[in-house]
């Protein structure tokens, strides 16, 4: 039987911002919106010549020498994929560089139906400790959790808006980490920026919901991205082999979700919402890229 012309590429008209995509997260969702056909704005501070400079602590505890991935990578990518990738070098902690993006999208497409938070400095000052009570976490957590995460996704937002409602139509998904309520022990500074990154995604739903523009979180489990599969001596090719990552996730389960509720004519009705994985998974009918559906990953 013959394909029905688009099926494939259901975002094939899709204009998208992914922030943060150089590497994880928003790799994976970038790449899979490229699958679908989309046109994806690849941002972030790292490219090919000039990878972003606030890693050392992290590289040095995961015994890598250089930083993994780029904006010109990922967009080389998305556009391999089927889409077409725009790298564009932009430092989300800086308002003005932000708008910058969004009046070139303007410019360029005259529109945007994919806002896609992602941009996260929260690890840049991890120090490799995963369980401590909160005296003991230093603040630096704080400034890199809120200032350069839970910020940068109010600051992309509020460039973004005036072009979904001006156009009535439109999706914002922010990427957090949600376990049902659950207090996620060891990182107090961790747990209240997820929570406010998933508040901020309710609070914006319900202001942008007479204007027909939808607001979502959406949470991954425990995703293999470089830092994971480079702190557990592996690669992609390889993490079976490990038997503690037999619960991970690759970041594209992420991608295939963003890229699933982006298509969803109905998605409005999910506005307001934390969306796990793992249960779009399920609702939709795609598995990672290993063909599992991986279960939600709880603390």
């Amino acid at each position: 039987m013959q394909k029905e012309e688009g099926t494939d590429r259901p975002l094939k008209d899709c204009v998208a911002v992914v922030t943060g995509a150089s590497r994880g997260a928003g790799r994976g969702i970038a790449v899979e919106l490229g699958a679908a056909g989309a046109t994806v704005y690849v941002t972030g501070r790292s490219t090919r010549d000039q990878p972003a400079s606030s890693y050392g602590q992290l590289l040095a505890l995961s015994d890598l020498k250089a930083l993994p991935g780029s904006i010109d990578d990922t967009a080389e990518e998305v556009t391999r994929q089927g889409g077409r990738g725009i790298a564009v070098q932009c430092d989300h902690t800086r308002e003005d560089e932000v708008a910058a993006l969004f009046d070139r999208v303007d410019r360029e497409h005259g529109r945007l139906d994919l806002l896609v938070n992602n941009a996260w400095g929260g690890h840049e000052s991890f120090n490799g400790v995963f369980e401590a009570p909160f005296w003991e976490h230093p603040l630096s957590n704080w400034d890199t959790m809120f200032d350069r995460g839970v910020r940068n996704h109010l600051v992309a937002s509020r460039c973004a808006a005036p072009m979904l409602v001006r156009q009535k139509k439109g999706l914002i998904v922010t990427t957090t980490f949600w376990d049902r309520g659950r207090y996620l022990r060891g990182s107090l500074f961790y747990d209240l920026a997820k929570a406010s990154m998933t508040r901020l995604a309710f609070g914006m739903a319900h202001e942008l919901k007479p204007h027909g523009v939808a607001s979502v979180a959406v949470s991954p489990g425990w995703m293999r991205t470089e830092f994971v599969l480079a702190g557990h001596k592996t690669d992609e090719a390889h993490w079976q082999e490990k038997p503690e990552l037999a619960r991970t996730e690759s970041p594209r389960y992420l991608g295939r979700a963003v890229a699933a509720l982006a298509a969803d004519p109905a998605v409005m009705d999910k506005t307001g919402e934390v969306l796990r994985v793992a249960d779009l998974a399920r609702a939709y009918g795609f598995t990672d890229v290993d063909g599992r559906q991986v279960e939600a990953f709880e603390m």
